[in-house]
């Protein structure tokens, strides 16, 4: 896949137009994904504030002499390929500027809380009356409906509230047990990623009846839907899981284990996996009948865990990825972030990039970050590759561009508003 500035390719989603009234990072996932395929995806953001993550740090990116300008690194991650317009939308031509955009628009992204555009004339009520073509789409903690659809959601919060948290992390009774959150905000991360296919699902609906519609996407309802294989377990079994760190409830072995320099992770996933392992290994555990099915191990983990872990410790972790790779057995190091950057296969795949903010180098009065790196998109369309039109943009930095194109105002105009503070 090129992700070249150069590429001669449309991306797949070229010909729509999104307005992104969304901040903070489920509704930027989701129209930076739109955006990575080529949609031209217009960011509004308050003037002089920006989205909330402009300001999320430390970590903040450095200026030329290395030290830490108020840029957090946070805004990189989730708004590439975007362009960045300032308008007040508290103001009534602010709020005008907003509806003339949406009339062009084919998706408008927005994650106020339940109703809170309404006030403002740009919820999906008054905006499909301008354009009903529209594809609207609503993020919030729990919906349009339902007690809890005043409320505001957050990640942590929704990771607590969805049991998320209850199966992640050490069992109680081992050093650091407890419930934890995931690393990253997975839940907004998962809905970002929902939000991106219900609305391909509504543009292919969009070809067949001409209308658009209203996508109602809740941090809750996708929190409760990623439990996957453990809310099955308990709605069909009753089962209320645990905790149990690295380990797997229902595959043996599948967690970490300790190497004679650190640690290796093996994920092997079914009974031939096992009995290449043994082989590899010189043991003949494979053919002890506690073993040689996956139900047996995991009724025997307790036994076979411990032995495998006395097994691991005599060599090294690149000993045993070098030993297992041609054996079609899953196993591999546990980097930290920066060893995963440096990985062949990471860098072979070209997932860090770079893009200017300003490709002619020139930057305006008050901007003191030009380079931004971030991790290129998973997406590989062999015919509609994603490219990189925009670095993840300074506030505001295509203000004028944007509504001299899509709205005809001149200069004076923009400078009338200006003034005014709506832009």
């Amino acid at each position: 896949m090129s992700q070249s500035d150069s590429s001669p390719t449309a991306g797949a989603l070229s010909h729509l137009r999104v307005l992104d009234l969304s901040r903070v990072l489920a509704g930027p996932w989701c129209t930076q994904n739109l955006a990575d395929m080529g949609a031209d995806v217009i960011k509004i953001e308050k003037p002089g504030e920006g989205d909330d993550t402009r300001h999320w740090g430390p970590p903040f990116f450095p200026d030329a002499q290395g030290q830490p300008t108020s840029n957090a690194c946070y805004f990189a991650s989730c708004n590439r390929n975007k362009r960045s317009v300032t308008v007040d939308m508290a103001t009534p031509e602010g709020q005008e500027l907003i509806r003339e955009l949406a009339r062009q628009s084919d998706v408008v992204v927005e994650n106020f809380k339940t109703g809170g555009l309404a006030r403002y004339g740009l919820d999906y009520a008054s905006l499909s009356a301008l354009n009903p073509r529209l594809i609207y789409c609503s993020v919030t903690g729990f919906g349009q409906t339902g007690p809890y659809a005043p409320r505001a959601g957050y990640d942590l919060l929704i990771q607590a509230m969805s049991g998320m948290m209850s199966i992640t992390g050490r069992a109680d009774g081992e050093p650091g047990g407890g419930p934890l959150r995931v690393g990253v905000a997975v839940i907004d991360l998962f809905t970002g990623m929902y939000a991106t296919t219900a609305i391909l699902g509504a543009l292919e609906a969009r070809h067949r009846t001409g209308r658009g519609q209203h996508i109602d996407m809740a941090l809750l309802d996708v929190a409760m839907a990623m439990l996957a294989n453990q809310g099955a377990g308990f709605l069909n079994a009753g089962n209320i899981p645990k905790r149990q760190g690295n380990t797997h409830p229902s595959v043996v072995p599948y967690q970490d284990f300790p190497t004679q320099d650190g640690n290796m992770l093996l994920a092997i996933g079914n009974d031939g996996q096992f009995a290449r392992f043994c082989e590899a290994a010189g043991v003949d555990w494979a053919s002890d009948e506690r073993f040689t099915l996956n139900a047996g191990r995991v009724i025997h983990r307790e036994t076979l865990i411990p032995m495998m872990a006395e097994l691991t410790r005599t060599r090294p972790t690149a000993a045993w990825i070098k030993l297992l790779e041609d054996k079609a057995v899953p196993c591999g190091p546990i980097n930290h972030v920066g060893q995963a950057f440096d990985d062949e296969q990471v860098r072979a795949r070209g997932l860090r990039i770079e893009q200017d903010r300003y490709p002619d180098g020139q930057l305006p009065a008050g901007e003191s970050i030009n380079r931004v790196v971030s991790t290129a998109s998973p997406l590989r369309l062999s015919d509609t590759p994603v490219t990189l039109r925009h670095a993840p943009p300074a506030l505001g930095q295509h203000t004028d561009e944007v509504l001299a194109e899509r709205l005809g105002l001149d200069a004076a105009r923009l400078q009338e508003l200006r003034a005014k503070g709506v832009v």
